[in-house]
Parts: C-alpha cells; structure tokens; sequence
C-alpha cells in the first residue's frame, strides 16, 4: 500500500494545487491530510472550497481547534484572515473533523500526537532553540500508540521520520504550504526548511515494513508571496520565497 500523508497546507492554495498535481503521479492507494489547513496569509477561503472538494481523509489541527474555540480578539494574524475568509459552511465541515484517523490497518494519523494537536513529536524546543527530538522524547510522547506500525504527523512543518524499537514508522511529510515560521512557546526558535517548496510524503510497505518518501515540489511560490504582502504578512511572504524566518 502507498500512503500519501500531507500536511500544514495553512491556506496556501497554489502550493496546495501543485502538490495535487504532482500526487495524481505516484499511483497512491490513500491520501491524507494532517491538519492545520486554512490559517494563513494566502487563500482561506479558497482553499477549504478545494479540501472540501477533495474530499480525503483528514484530522483536525491545533488552528482548527482555535479557529472554531477562541473569540476573534484573542486570534493570532493567520486565525483572523481565515476567521474573516471563511463561512458558516466551512466551519461546519472544519467541526466535523476528527483528532486522529486510520487510514488503513495498523496505520494511526494525527496533526502533534495523538492525545494533543500543539506536541512536537520529532522536534524538541529547549531554550536554546528547537532540535530533533530524541528516540526516548518521541516514544514518551507517543505512549501506548507507539506499538502501531506507521504513525503519521504534522505540526511542525519538517520532513522527518523515525523508526522506533518497536519497529513503527513515525513520519512527518514537512508542510504544503508554509516553509519556514518562528515561535516563542515553550522557548523562542525557529523552524525552516530551508527552500520555498512545498513538501509532502508518501509511506509505502511494499518491501514488507514501512518505508518513507519525501517529495519537494516546486509551484509559483512568488505568486503566494505576493498575495501574503497583500495581506498584510511580509514576514510570511518571506518564508514563502525563502523558506527562512
């Protein structure tokens, strides 16, 4: 089986669209899609009117759980673009999405962990900033879901992947949609992937155990960069073309 796990689209349609293109290529039983979809500084509105349309599998992220719980004066910038883009319609179909999915058996998809959408599963912020997390920190993290073969995650927008003792597969397909971002909980640090593609995955078990994929597609990311400054976000924009803070 081929699974093709993407990830942290935040309202980036023409990446979104390309990483589409390049997917309908690589012959894939199942596609899923990890969460934080529409918070941005691109295309909100338009790109829930195409995840609804593509109809996959997909979990909730941390910014669906805050776009549908926190009032607006409480929202960051990428909450409130999508907060003010989006319509009822939308809402209803983001309430609808579950924290976790299996998309096949053996198989466990969530956004952070399976318990809590804002953990950093591979990633591990210490005060001097954020670095691979290690095997002990992940299997903490992952409790009892550590038994399950192919775990899929999202959040931090890296390509990463683990193979744990128990023989699982934990793999993070990087972000769609946004390369590079900064944060200053639980510690300031930086997260980058270093070029502006867009960044997917695809898990395959064909050699008898699971194996990972990475793909990095190339799109019009001047175009989506263009669109954040108009915005209001040039620090988006920046990462867009840069895939730097």
């Amino acid at each position: 089986m081929r699974i093709a796990a993407i990830s942290d689209v935040h309202g980036n349609l023409p990446a979104l669209d390309a990483v589409l293109a390049d997917l309908a290529l690589q012959s894939v039983d199942v596609v899923v899609n990890l969460g934080d979809l529409l918070s941005g500084a691109v295309q909100p509105r338009e790109t829930a009117d195409r995840l609804i349309e593509l109809d996959v599998l997909t979990v909730a992220g941390n910014h669906e759980r805050q776009l549908l719980t926190l009032p607006r004066e409480r929202m960051g910038a990428s909450d409130r673009l999508a907060h003010d883009a989006i319509d009822q319609r939308h809402r209803a179909w983001m309430a609808g999405l579950p924290l976790t999915v299996r998309p096949a058996e053996g198989v466990l998809a969530f956004h952070g962990s399976p318990t809590d959408d804002l953990v950093y599963l591979l990633e591990t912020v210490d005060p001097d900033g954020a670095r691979p997390a290690t095997e002990a920190e992940v299997l903490d993290r992952l409790g009892p879901a550590a038994d399950v073969p192919l775990l899929l995650c999202g959040h931090t927008h890296l390509q990463r992947d683990m193979r744990l003792p128990t023989g699982a597969l934990v793999l993070n397909p990087g972000s769609v949609g946004w390369p590079a971002y900064d944060d200053d909980r639980p510690h300031p640090h930086v997260i980058e992937a270093g070029t502006p593609h867009a960044r997917y995955a695809i898990a395959d078990d064909a050699g008898g155990s699971w194996s990972s994929e990475f793909r990095a597609v190339e799109y019009d990311w001047a175009a989506a960069a263009a669109i954040a400054e108009g915005n209001g976000r040039p620090d988006v924009a920046h990462a867009l073309r840069t895939g730097r803070v």
